[in-house]
């Protein structure tokens, strides 16, 4: 049975127990594997284990301390939680001095089980997300590497990106939803120079003040990426401000998908906060901007796809190639990931009426975007575009307005 980053591995040799504490668990939508034993437990214990030990200290044969040595042994950041009875407190202090990340007293109500249990879920979380984030560090250029695309507009955004990942100040990260803004906060971390410590994601919307000061203690030394920056709580956005000024100990790195002009105008978004954090503003462009790199991403996500599925690369034809070309993708690199996995798998595809237009509805199609691709180059300037895209002007704006596209909308700042 493999492990998700909600699983618990739940041993004891007591079989009442056992079933409480899973019946316990998968009320809280935890995924549970349970064992009567060492020998049975020690299979699952493996150094990428993305999930906890709950085991219980005494037991017949290999007890909870045999087992927090194997574990340790494995893999030293494993969080193991041990069950103690009425006379093993001592024990279980002991236990915490070799590693062991809490104990319990039994029987062990759920009110106090399952907090000490999330905070250990968030922890391993933590360390294995660092730790993938460390290998991809230590293979190459982190922006080569996860943002793909061989279009100006996509060079643009890896050369900006770099240029700000170098200085540690604080960034602010935005574009539409589903274009990548948490990969391109991983990729400013790991070209930082904070790439040594911890990237801690945070949703927005889910901190209060206390809970902000957490993360940012948690990310000392390393990065705190705030998802969705315009829903902090009120009092968190004047907080955050406040520890920005005083010099925080992590780098603060904000996302968002909304429009920040508008959070701001209703009176959202902390005026004081938004300027400071954009000084170093990101902007990542939405895939009908650089429709070019369609059928580079779309060959990535296939592979990808297939290997996550466990199935051969299929051929991709021409005819698919432009026909994704010819669609707007709304929901950006994620829907064009989604439409791989269906490729792969031989599924329908959603917008297939795109690849059964005729001719002139392709070929005007692919003209819109790339129409609207070149003005997101040119941040809107339409009389650059139109050099850019060699077309005199009368003809640039007569094809802007057949296709109702105002040079207005792709103007940043």
């Amino acid at each position: 049975m493999s492990a998700t980053p909600e699983t618990v591995l739940v041993v004891d040799d007591d079989a009442a127990v056992r079933e409480a504490l899973i019946q316990t668990l998968e009320l809280a939508d935890l995924q549970v594997i349970a064992a009567g034993s060492f020998i049975e437990a020690k299979d699952h214990i493996t150094a990428g284990f993305a999930g906890v030990i709950l085991s219980d200290i005494r037991m017949p044969g290999r007890d909870g301390f045999h087992l927090l040595g194997h574990a340790q042994a494995v893999d030293g950041e494993l969080p193991v939680i041990l069950l103690t009875g009425e006379g093993d407190i001592p024990m279980a202090v002991e236990a915490m001095g070799q590693g062991a990340f809490d104990f319990l007293e039994k029987p062990c109500a759920a009110d106090d089980l399952l907090p000490v249990l999330q905070r250990a879920l968030q922890t391993r979380a933590l360390v294995l997300e660092n730790r993938h984030l460390k290998v991809q560090l230590e293979t190459g250029d982190p922006a080569a590497r996860m943002l793909h695309g061989t279009s100006r507009i996509a060079e643009d955004l890896r050369r900006r990106i770099r240029a700000v990942a170098r200085t540690g100040a604080e960034v602010l990260v935005t574009g539409p939803p589903g274009a990548g803004v948490s990969r391109v906060a991983e990729v400013l971390h790991l070209m930082s120079p904070f790439a040594g410590g911890p990237f801690v994601k945070r949703p927005a919307a889910a901190l209060e003040v206390g809970a902000l000061d957490e993360a940012l203690s948690a990310a000392r030394g390393g990065s705190l990426f705030l998802d969705e920056i315009a829903a902090l709580p009120r009092p968190a956005q004047y907080a955050l401000l406040e520890r920005i000024e005083q010099g925080p100990e992590a780098r603060v790195i904000a996302g968002a998908t909304a429009d920040l002009a508008a959070e701001l105008q209703a009176g959202r978004m902390h005026a004081e906060l938004y300027y400071r954090l954009d000084v170093m503003p990101v902007r990542i462009p939405a895939l009908s901007e650089r429709p070019e790199d369609i059928p580079v991403l779309f060959r990535q996500y296939v592979a990808q796809a297939a290997e996550q599925a466990g199935l051969p690369v299929p051929e991709i034809s021409p005819d698919h190639l432009a026909a994704l070309m010819a669609q707007d993708w709304p929901g950006n690199a994620r829907s064009l990931m989604s439409a791989a996995m269906r490729f792969v798998l031989g599924m329908p595809e959603e917008s297939q009426a795109a690849a059964e237009l005729g001719l002139a509805e392709q070929m005007a199609r692919v003209e819109r975007s790339l129409l609207v691709a070149a003005l997101g180059r040119q941040n809107g300037r339409a009389s650059e575009a139109a050099k850019a895209l060699k077309l005199p002007r009368k003809t640039f704006y007569d094809k802007l307005a057949r296709y109702g596209i105002k040079p207005e909308d792709y103007r940043r700042g």
